[in-house]
């Protein structure tokens, strides 16, 4: 396994992280017990997930998975850097979501609860909060770091500006503030290179992609469909508006001889920005399989193959669009 720095801490994670998302909905306990012993053998080490995961509202349910496989002991929440969110509805009273600072207080413990754990490595603000000040939020997080129940801060679906606008504020307090992002990114949603991944190179943030494989579309959906197996309503709706794409895509990968999961998550992993994407496996084949990625070397004629079939934003702002 390669290891990488998140962003510019001193925090030494798996090129790959493990998205706990099924767990629950659609892998069972057991088998997500296994995927996760599985990923550390394989020294994957960080792991994400969030507080609204399980889809029950106020149940944390993947949390609890979680929490219930570091009960079991042998090191393996010691051996984990475990990343969650904050922000979404956990209840129906008022201050039950979002980011003000009494819900990030009593979410952070809910987590650490329901997880079985004294502290969380990565706390995630899972989207922005236009109505919350900064200097509220930061207040929150600065007291939850004192307290040593969260070591470091990032964001999910933060603009670039938020970026800046958040960590010039800590800053301003003497606090580290962000140190990573999760955002959508993969080959065909490349909108974070106008200004977000500029952002994060600048404040020296980690970039974690969800999505790498866009729901499947890029996993070699029109082998699967041809082999007879079924596509999410979503996922058919998205290759009918990129089946052009698609077929290129395939049928360059065959040429190179790989899979196309493989081949879009060494896209993301050829971008120094990109601490490690997101895999959410169902399966204990797909969490082995998605190892090929990381021996795949992309060359320069490859790269703009890849990008002649799927075409970025033309760079970073404002050159991709004004001179």
């Amino acid at each position: 396994m390669e290891y990488t720095q998140l962003g510019r801490t001193g925090l030494r994670v798996s090129r790959l992280c493990l998205g706990t998302m099924n767990f629950g909905p659609h892998t069972t306990e057991p088998d997500s017990f296994a995927i996760m012993d599985k990923a550390l053998e394989l020294d994957i080490n960080f792991f994400d997930t969030a507080n609204v995961y399980g889809w029950k509202r106020g149940e944390g349910v993947t949390e609890q998975i979680i929490g219930r496989w570091f009960a079991q002991g042998s090191g393996r929440r010691e051996k984990t850097v475990i990343a969650t969110k904050v922000y979404g509805t956990m209840g129906d009273w008022a201050n039950e979501s979002r980011l003000s600072a009494l819900h990030i207080k009593r979410a952070c413990e809910a987590s650490l609860k329901r997880m079985q754990t004294d502290y969380i490595d990565l706390y995630q603000m899972h989207h922005v909060d236009r109505n919350t000040p900064w200097e509220e939020i930061w207040q929150a997080m600065e007291q939850l770091v004192r307290e040593g129940k969260v070591l470091y801060v990032g964001s999910s679906n933060f603009a670039g500006w938020h970026i800046a606008k958040a960590n010039e504020i800590a800053k301003q307090r003497h606090f580290m503030g962000l140190v990573s992002e999760q955002s959508l990114y993969n080959l065909n949603a490349r909108m974070i290179e106008l200004e977000v991944l500029p952002a994060c190179a600048d404040y020296g943030l980690g970039m974690i992609p969800w999505s790498p494989l866009a729901s499947g579309l890029l996993g070699g959906i029109l082998q699967k469909i041809e082999s007879g197996r079924r596509a999410s309503d979503g996922v058919k709706e998205a290759l009918e508006k990129n089946r052009g794409k698609i077929e290129a895509y395939e049928a360059f990968c065959q040429e190179l001889g790989e899979q196309p999961a493989d081949v879009a998550l060494a896209w993301l992993l050829h971008n120094p920005i990109v601490t490690a994407p997101i895999i959410g496996p169902r399966t204990l084949e797909q969490l082995t399989g998605s190892l090929r990625a990381l021996e795949i070397k992309l060359d320069e004629v490859a790269m703009k193959k890849l990008d002649e079939i799927f075409p970025g934003p033309g760079g970073a702002a404002p050159e991709a669009y004004a001179w």
